[in-house]
């Protein structure tokens, strides 16, 4: 029967063994046992009767207990025998780490934990033992997850195919991956189960390439070596022999142990009867029975003693224990080739020349291979970094230059050229601190890069509060001044703004100090997030309408464009901390782009303004300040009146009204063009006038009544009839000036006088409430006969800034 046959029968089998005993002839071995089952319940027995059993095709590793079977003897080698040839080979590749695969049967399980004692204490790692039922496909699955690479199965040849398909659709074959299984299966079993693949769906040419390069671990079933026998023949003869004699029987990988049993028995019972010969007992052989246990004893000390070389290679026993030829077979091209063996005599491997082949250019590694190394900073990427870092520090310096030289210029002295020093001073900090940034440890020692790291973290720091701290400190004095209004006369100098930075920085400086005394930094940076509160104050700040002293607008952008940047560049540099080129180059650009766009922000607006508009910095759209409010402003307040979003009402009904006063005054102008050209005319017509435009005159004389009851404070109309000019247009007799006043007063003469001198005076008056001239023009500008009209003067809009 072949091995594992189904047609073992514990009962026939005993009952056939207890029958010879009990009818036959004094028996003197046992030759046989092929059903393991069968042959472990005698093997467990001989003992009773002095029997020494001999078997030479029972492998299961159960029988290989020297306590449970201390008579059992196999010419065949166990199971278990091909475990020292696997770690061999695995030696041979420098296979450290390994898998297993396991049917839940227990011949296999006893295998696999045979080869776990084997490889324990050889610097061999298990990493994973997988088992199965029926469905292997969850295990190779894992195996993969667990990234195995040399797998060492124990199933036999049906479930084979399932594990190769499972192998096939997880992709757990090819060059990664080697697999090393029974070798004992039958001549094409791939063939044979290809069907009951093919119910799982696994073409057949899907199962040969999950199959290809795996090598099988089997017992030599005869000698390659050609060297005589103890029968005086060469292995190769005595299969030419075989196979004329068997007669188209089918072949039996265990006939070369069968013969070489037969002159194992043969040899020990040689050497039983030397030994008794030898003694003093004079007893023979043919005398052995059942309880003669000195005999018995005799005999099992011959059998121990078997070395000879026969067929299937040399023949010895070590503890019972077969010590034979394992072969190494790999599926190549859809066939088992040959390709080493092991002697398990002399623990010796040999690999066939050529023979053995890999799916790669070389063995595959028994995991995935982690080199590490330092990754060091390219050193173009840190050139180019760095000459882009030079640029900006060039460019700051520029700016600092022109600052400096501009500092008495009114759009840069108003913008606190000071502060403005100090955010040129933190960007180039930042710049300098991408130099530090690139100086990994392919270029400073381990205590070095860390000292850098620190100091790196430090200008870092430092050089980003001073630059947003100036900033802050700018727009929160806009701030004070412009958002309260009651606020009484106060001056913020810049030694204010100069202890606010300070003081921010002092912060800095603690929290370093502190972070630097408790827990210093180790080749590791910790970022943190950033706090933007000084948005606030450039939002609130944002309407106040004067370029040279408010950098809310830039602020804002600068404060926004650096948030984002930041948070996104740290959130990528810890997400590429293993790649340091990526890291480097992101940080480095964030801080170029960070430290330029603010720069540009700040300075950029400032430059093109006094190179365009050099007097921007006393404009405002908004508001005139006339000489009298100047006066005013001076002992009530220190800012300038602003209007806001909360006055909007009020401004539209002032606009209104501002309306209604033009149209009235264009109609006046009419009439006093009028009245003008009338004067002109004959005397006779000074009835006519005294008598139908009296009451106008006295109207147009009155203007500066009519204006002054209107909602004052904002735009107030000045009447300039008070003043008393020395000019004298149109000379008189000196005896009309000595006439009665009361008598002439009315006279054409006395009228036309007065409206020469004070209709221009007049109209100088009410003219810039609509955007005229300004009201400090005390005389004339242009003829007293010109029609008003006519006059062009060129409007006037003023600002007056104080307290800042």
């Amino acid at each position: 029967m072949k091995r594992g046959d189904p047609r073992c029968d514990n009962a026939k089998g005993l009952k056939a063994f207890y029958d010879a005993i009990k009818y036959g002839p004094n028996h003197l071995m046992v030759f046989g046992g092929v059903c393991p089952s069968v042959t472990s319940i005698i093997a467990e027995s001989l003992q009773g009767w002095n029997l020494v059993q001999l078997s030479f095709a029972a492998t299961t590793p159960v029988l290989a207990d020297k306590k449970k079977y201390p008579y059992f003897f196999r010419t065949v080698p166990s199971d278990n025998a091909v475990n020292p040839a696997i770690l061999k080979l695995l030696k041979h590749y420098r296979w450290k780490r390994v898998g297993t695969l396991t049917q839940d049967v227990q011949r296999f399980s006893e295998v696999r934990n045979d080869l776990t004692g084997v490889l324990y204490g050889e610097d061999i790692e298990i990493s994973d033992t997988e088992s199965f039922s029926n469905d292997p496909c969850t295990s190779v699955k894992k195996l993969k997850g667990n990234d195995v690479r040399i797998i060492l199965g124990q199933f036999d040849q049906h479930m084979a195919a399932k594990v190769f398909c499972c192998a096939y659709e997880e992709n757990v074959y090819g060059s990664k991956y080697q697999w090393i299984i029974p070798g004992w299966y039958e001549p094409s079993w791939w063939e044979q189960v290809h069907t009951e693949a093919n119910s799982s769906r696994c073409l057949r040419k899907n199962l040969l390439a999950a199959m290809e390069g795996y090598i099988g671990v089997d017992f030599e079933p005869l000698s390659s070596k050609q060297i005589k026998t103890i029968s005086g023949k060469t292995p190769q003869q005595y299969e030419r022999e075989y196979n004329n004699k068997r007669s188209g029987v089918g072949p039996s990988k265990f006939h070369g142990y069968a013969y070489d049993g037969i002159w194992v028995i043969a040899k020990t019972l040689q050497r039983a009867m030397e030994t008794l010969h030898a003694s003093s007992r004079h007893q023979r052989i043919q005398d052995f029975n059942y309880t003669d246990h000195t005999l018995g004893r005799i005999i099992l000390n011959a059998m121990n003693e078997t070395n000879f070389f026969g067929v299937t290679g040399q023949v010895v026993f070590r503890n019972g224990e077969r010590m034979g030829t394992i072969k190494f077979t790999q599926f190549q091209d859809s066939r088992e080739v040959k390709v080493g063996e092991y002697n398990a005599v002399a623990d010796t491997l040999e690999i066939i020349n050529d023979t053995i082949r890999f799916q790669g250019s070389e063995p595959p590694k028994d995991k995935t291979i982690i080199l590490e190394q330092l990754r060091k900073i390219s050193l173009p990427l840190y050139s180019i970094l760095s000459a882009l870092t030079i640029l900006g520090m060039i460019m700051a310096s520029a700016f600092l230059f022109f600052n400096i030289k501009n500092r008495n210029q009114k759009l840069i002295k108003m913008s606190s050229p000071y502060m403005n020093n100090l955010i040129i001073l933190g960007g180039m900090l930042s710049y300098a601190s991408i130099f530090l940034f690139g100086l990994d440890g392919s270029f400073v020692s381990e205590k070095t890069f860390e000292t850098l790291c620190t100091v790196r973290t430090w200008i870092l720091t430092v050089g980003y509060t001073t630059a947003f701290g100036a900033m802050f400190a700018k727009t929160w004095r806009v701030h004070a001044i412009f958002k309260n209004v009651k606020m009484k006369k106060k001056i913020i100098k810049d030694q204010k703004l100069l202890v606010i930075v300070g003081g921010m920085l002092l912060i800095d400086l603690c929290i370093l100090i502190c972070w630097q005394a408790v827990d210093p930094l180790r080749r590791t940076v910790e970022r943190y997030s950033m706090e933007l509160f000084g948005c606030f104050l450039a939002w609130e700040t944002r309407n106040v309408s004067i370029p040279a002293l408010n950098d809310s607008k830039y602020i804002g952008m600068s404060v926004y464009n650096v948030g984002i940047m930041c948070i996104i560049g740290a959130a990528v540099s810890f997400l590429t901390r293993d790649q340091p080129n990526v890291q480097f180059c992101i940080v480095a650009l964030v801080i170029i782009f960070c430290s330029t766009i603010t720069l540009c922000l700040v300075f950029v607006p400032k430059l093109i303004t006094l190179r365009t508009n050099p007097d921007a910095a006393t404009q405002n759209r908004r508001f005139q300040f006339t000489q009298n409010q100047k006066k005013e402003d001076s002992k009530t307040s220190t800012s300038v009146t602003s209007v806001n979003q909360a006055s909007t009402s009020r401004l539209e009904g002032l606009q209104s009204e501002n309306h209604r006063l033009r149209m009235k005054i264009t109609e006046l102008d009419k009439d006093l063009e009028e009245v003008t050209m009338q004067l002109q005319d004959t005397p006779e017509k000074t009835t006519y006038i005294k008598q139908n435009h009296y009451q106008e005159l006295n109207d147009i004389l009155n203007l500066g009544n009519f204006t002054e009851s209107t909602d004052g404070g904002k735009a107030i109309l000045k009447n300039h009839l008070d003043q008393n000019p020395q000019l004298q247009w149109n000379t008189t007799e000196p005896s009309q000036t000595c006439k009665d006043p009361i008598e002439d007063i009315n006279s054409p003469e006395h009228i036309q006088r007065r409206l020469s001198l004070q209709l221009p005076i007049l109209h100088h008056a009410y003219l810039p409430s609509i955007g005229g001239v300004d009201a400090s023009c005390v005389s004339p500008c242009v003829s007293p006969t010109a029609s008003p009209r006519h006059r062009h003067v060129p409007p006037s809009f003023r600002v007056m800034v104080s307290g800042l």
